[in-house]
């Protein structure tokens, strides 16, 4: 999907050289775009490295030894990260998710933790501040992460099957560390915890019920991620997506399910609590059953480009109005920055899986430009 760029070097001068100047967007802390949709989720990535190399997300095929990641320089400072984040929810942004790549590989996260915790809602409230991670670190870093201020984790785990896992992630890590990282989160009081499974029909399937048997009663949340077509560099098959109302049967057939309403406006998981009230499942269909026309979420890469869309082939580079051109202009104020991000906002008409949908199931349109890859802008 094309999205609509606006010209971000002339945002923050255009009412003082422009003979028709753009018009300055205010915080008002209700942003809406085209479709009506508000901003209301931003998601930060702080790095574009991982140390796993799941085939869904960063091939080792493709990120190799000789891959060529981001200079450390071209990254976002923490500062600017939260001048951002203050910014953005002055334009209504309540929650904010720190992704990757794998976040807690950036040294000294905790300290952006605690600068993003420090940060209040226009009415004073503080941020809903998460993170995702692979849970490879958690058990190092979980008590440091809670003392900062994280409120929540999300941890991704594609199987409990140690011989399933350790191929999925591809560089042989154990599934026992993950849920020793598992259980340092929820020690430390970062929770209620999210488990994260992305099903790929014919390559873990089989562990839907056994993840579902491990976690009920536990008080995880364990949501199953339909394969998606993110990027362009994991492979991927209509054939080998799982329809989530498959795995929502397969677990009735051992577990009884009853729905559930979305807990927020803009959730993209579907709800669904075991009968007997020991705890829910979640499913995230965006394959199936797109879930665009109330999408709120933005993503911030670690380079400082925002985008509009998981399935975005282009961002807005906000960079140059954090650190000026690089030729002695100094970066632009707050205000022409919030005016910025209302500009973007209010022009985007992002809905692909909607048109992905109306195309057809079993396609994609070939002829578009190449997607921004999930490991870049986080998931």
């Amino acid at each position: 999907m094309t999205e609509t760029f606006v010209p971000l070097a002339d945002i923050g001068r255009a009412r003082r050289v422009s003979p028709t100047p753009l018009q300055p967007v205010p915080a008002t802390g209700l942003l809406r775009d085209r479709l009506g949709r508000p901003l209301t989720d931003l998601r930060i990535s702080v790095t574009d490295r991982c140390n796993f190399r799941c085939s869904y997300c960063m091939p080792k095929e493709v990120f190799d030894k000789d891959y060529k990641y981001l200079p450390h320089g071209a990254l976002l400072s923490f500062e600017e990260i939260t001048r951002l984040a203050r910014l953005f929810a002055a334009h209504g942004v309540r929650k904010i998710r720190l992704t990757g790549g794998e976040p807690l590989l950036r040294k000294n996260i905790e300290s952006l933790v605690e600068q993003l915790a420090a940060l209040r809602t226009p009415d004073g409230l503080p941020l809903d501040l998460t993170l995702t991670t692979n849970g490879s670190l958690l058990v190092r870093k979980a008590e440091a992460l809670k003392a900062a201020g994280l409120q929540r984790v999300t941890v991704s785990l594609d199987g409990l099957d140690d011989t399933v896992f350790r191929r999925m992630n591809d560089v042989d890590f154990p599934v026992a560390d993950v849920l020793a990282g598992i259980e340092a989160a929820r020690a430390a009081g970062l929770g209620p915890i999210k488990v994260n499974m992305v099903v790929k029909r014919g390559t873990n399937d089989a562990e839907i019920l056994p993840m579902a048997r491990h976690f009920k009663g536990t008080g995880v949340v364990l949501r199953f991620i339909e394969y998606m077509d993110v990027g362009a560099t994991n492979g991927w098959r209509m054939d080998e997506v799982m329809p989530s109302a498959e795995v929502v049967a397969r677990i009735a057939t051992e577990f009884p399910l009853r729905p559930l309403e979305a807990s927020a406006p803009g959730e993209t998981a579907q709800r669904w609590a075991y009968a007997d009230g020991s705890g829910e499942i979640g499913v995230i269909s965006s394959v199936t059953q797109a879930f665009c026309s109330d999408c709120s979420r933005a993503r911030l890469s670690t380079e400082g480009k925002l985008y509009l869309c998981l399935f975005a082939n282009g961002g807005h580079d906000l960079r140059p109005l954090l650190r000026g051109n690089g030729e002695g202009e100094a970066g632009a104020s707050d205000d022409d920055i919030l005016s910025a991000i209302g500009h973007i906002w209010q022009g985007r008409a992002d809905r692909y899986s909607e048109l992905r949908a109306l195309r057809g199931p079993d396609t994609t349109d070939a002829a578009a430009p190449r997607r921004v890859e999930m490991s870049y802008i986080g998931g």
